[in-house]
């Protein structure tokens, strides 16, 4: 209200009349107003996680496939001194063998294999060092795996990117699983420097600076393991190492073992085993390990050298995806042994679309791995890591 200071030129002001006359006006009142509202928004937004936070993201459209005529898939004309000459007409080839040939593309000369799809194969990808947050915390004893934000598990994670042509392709394949990595650090160093990056490596607990080890090795390319000592026929007189998980032992005994093996280094996709032919077919020792795996977005490779094995009936139950191997490679570690163990793996490939053998990072074995290797182009068999085992039509 206001005030007749004519009248009333004495009279004093009342409270009321005080608090008005001190009133905002319309313009701060809007200022606070705006500025209370972005302070609001803000802090909304500071609270949404982001689990794709600084990462790239493309979102494209996939158009339905399209058969396409190139040169690949036209027949190539005849050549000129064919169309002049008076022969024999050739014998035509059978109707079910009319795949194309193509080329497989690599770093070395190119050569050309029977398939239905171009093969594109990268000769050594590098791996980023571990380990990654997204899919690991603090443990007891070191770092532990785990699945993080949106599902995203340390076996996929971890693992060396497969293309979709290679894992859906029709040509056989083969991965190579060198076990015992850690322990000798100038014959790791080898196998890391020389192997191509497809083979996997299985590395052992009980080595030293094994992160440091761990971390080269995926600079190099090759997806990584943890080998997991578990108790053997024969135990003590047959012992894999300290802390090794026992059949006959208690569920909170082996898990905590288990914890104590998983903090060594952080980086594998995947769990196998280091001896254990008594372990793996004890059930009730069996299950709550494979629980705890499962758990964590790992996968398990059984090295197929326990003839009565229950890891795959109880992977099933547990919902842990298992494989096994199929050939131990260097079972007889000579250069003639190994060099008929991987002809016999290739059959294997051959016979039933993929072939998963093991072995250990001894010198011998590190050296025909490699000759073998470079033999598999010309063969028309693709080496991968054993990830591909667990994705697409192997699993």
């Amino acid at each position: 209200m206001r005030r007749n200071e004519l009248r009333q030129p004495l009279r004093r002001r009342g409270a009321w009349e005080k608090l008005w006359a001190k009133r905002p006006s319309a313009l701060s009142a809007a200022s606070v107003s705006a500025a209370l509202l972005l302070t609001a928004a803000a802090l909304g937004l500071a609270r949404i996680p982001h689990p794709y936070a600084g990462e790239p993201v493309v979102m494209v459209k996939i158009p339905p496939v399209v058969e396409l005529a190139t040169a690949s898939t036209d027949k190539a004309p005849k050549p000129e001194a064919a169309e002049s000459a008076e022969a024999e007409p050739a014998e035509a080839p059978p109707e079910d063998d009319d795949r194309r040939k193509v080329e497989i593309l690599e770093a070395q000369p190119q050569e050309t294999v029977e398939t239905e799809a171009a093969i594109i194969v990268s000769p050594r990808r590098s791996l980023k060092p571990a380990p990654f947050a997204e899919v690991s915390e603090d443990g007891p004893y070191g770092p532990l795996p785990r699945i993080g934000n949106g599902n995203r598990k340390p076996q996929n994670v971890y693992a060396r990117p497969v293309s979709a042509s290679i894992i859906h392709s029709d040509m056989p394949k083969v991965a190579i699983v060198l076990g015992g990595m850690g322990l000798n650090a100038e014959l790791t160093q080898k196998a890391v420097k020389t192997l191509p990056g497809e083979v996997t490596f299985a590395f052992a607990p009980y080595g030293e600076d094994l992160q440091a080890q761990v971390n080269r090795a995926r600079a190099q390319g090759h997806e990584i393991l943890l080998q997991l000592p578990l108790e053997p026929f024969g135990y003590p007189a047959a012992n894999p190492g300290p802390k090794t998980l026992m059949a006959g032992g208690k569920a909170e005994a082996n898990l905590d073992a288990l914890t104590w093996h998983m903090g060594r280094f952080a980086g594998y996709s995947g769990i196998t085993n280091y001896m254990g032919a008594r372990f793996l077919t004890e059930v009730q020792a069996l299950r709550p390990v494979f629980a705890e795996m499962k758990k964590r977005g790992l996968v398990f490779l059984d090295d197929g050298t326990a003839g009565r094995s229950m890891s795959s009936q109880i992977g099933q139950i547990v919902g842990l995806p298992v494989r096994n191997g199929m050939k131990v490679i260097d079972a007889d570690p000579t250069e003639q042994g190994i060099d008929q163990a991987l002809t016999e793996l290739e059959t294997e490939a051959r016979e039933k679309g993929f072939a998963i053998g093991t072995g250990t990072g001894l010198d011998v074995t590190i050296d025909a791995v490699d000759q073998w290797a470079r033999s598999l182009a010309e063969k028309g068999i693709l080496l991968v890591p054993v990830s591909a085992a667990y994705r697409g039509r192997a699993s």
